[in-house]
């Protein structure tokens, strides 16, 4: 089963923080970190994310579990880049028939690698010390989003985990009828197609299910709404976006400052 509860020590410093704070500081983190192609960059980024997440009351291992499919992604992408990539330029490494690795090669898919874990970091970070519920209504207290669509995310973010258990029950189902794919790669690609498939197709009709409800209930009115619980924006907030702002600069910095610096336009 799929949880997406926060997983942090409530009494963490960093993870009390606001909510709309936290995803705010995210956002900026990654944003500036996307205007260097080298690696030096976002290898620091890594470490100073790695190095506050004590801050955010977070074991290493709870991060490493919940960015398992992250990593799994990162290295797919690392195999691809060193097989097919254009660019052959640098020092041979290693040769063997039609496959060239050279130094050129390594650093692309190196940074490319370094700065999609350093982007999709914080926002792992994010979701798992911050509760879905807090975090919907702080979007509609403090970033004044609309309740609609803050009301809306938050039930995607609690059907989530509906999702995997009816993955489950779709697969078990099946092999009790008698469809298994065994060993077959491609019975497997075709069954993992048909359920996906039937998945997406019970989502829409769920999510339509959902849209009528909630304009049932007045969401889509103009009519200002109350709130349970209230979210409030305090001078740590503002000071934990800067601190983000400060330490990405400073990893451009120190890219720049070693000569390493790629940026991505120009």
């Amino acid at each position: 089963m799929i949880g997406l509860e926060p997983v942090a020590t409530p009494g963490a410093p960093l993870a009390r923080r606001n909510p709309v704070a936290k995803l705010a500081a995210g956002l900026v983190f990654s944003f500036l970190l996307v205007a260097s192609l080298d690696p030096v960059a976002p290898a620091v980024a890594i470490g100073v994310e790695l190095a506050l997440l004590p801050l955010f009351g977070i074991r290493y291992r709870v991060l490493a579990r919940r960015a398992l499919p992250l990593l799994a992604g990162a290295v797919g992408i690392l195999v691809t880049l060193v097989l097919f990539a254009a660019d052959r330029s640098g020092a041979v490494l290693w040769a063997a028939g039609p496959l060239l690795v050279t130094s050129g090669v390594l650093v692309t898919a190196l940074g490319l690698v370094l700065r999609m874990l350093a982007v999709a970091l914080p926002g792992v970070i994010v979701f798992a010390t911050t509760d879905p519920t807090d975090l919907a209504d702080a979007l509609v207290q403090n970033a004044k989003a609309p309740a609609r669509f803050a009301i809306g995310a938050l039930a995607a973010f609690r059907l989530v985990p509906l999702l995997g258990q009816e993955w489950q029950m779709v697969t078990m189902a099946r092999r009790a009828r008698g469809v298994d794919a065994g060993r077959n790669p491609l019975a497997r690609l075709r069954l993992f197609a048909a359920t996906a498939f039937a998945l997406l197709v019970g989502a829409i009709r769920r999510g339509t299910r959902l849209a009528v409800a909630m304009d049932a209930r007045g969401f889509d009115a103009g009519t200002p709404r109350t709130v349970a619980r209230r979210q409030v924006f305090r001078p740590a907030d503002w000071l934990l976006i800067a601190g983000a702002a400060a330490l990405a600069s400073g990893a451009l910095a120190i890219s720049i400052a070693l000569g390493t610096f790629r940026p991505l336009i120009g």
